[in-house]
């Protein structure tokens, strides 16, 4: 459905990702405030791995949330560089 909008389907991948990132990392704060069932870590980071990660900086500023836990912020670093080495690699390798 998204191609319809735009002639890019990757596009409009990111853009869903990414807004559903946001309102994941909402979501998960406000579990975290009302002692609710959390979302785990490794969905967050994965999240930032399909391409949802400057979403996932957007919720993390947003929300205040997972910015001061270390391990986390290293995985999170160390996805988002993942994710721009593939898609770098995609770039310079199928979408000639």
């Amino acid at each position: 459905m998204g191609s319809a909008f735009l002639p890019h389907p990757v596009v409009m991948w990111f853009l869903f990702a990414n807004l559903l990132t946001v309102v994941i990392y909402g979501a998960d704060k406000m579990a975290a405030r009302k002692a609710w069932r959390r979302v785990p870590e490794s969905t967050l980071l994965m999240f930032g791995l399909v391409g949802g990660w400057p979403g996932a900086i957007v919720g993390q500023q947003v929300f205040r949330h997972k910015t001061q836990k270390q391990p986390f912020k290293t995985w999170f670093i160390i996805s988002v560089m993942v994710n721009i080495v593939v898609l770098v690699a995609l770039s310079r390798y199928v979408w000639q």
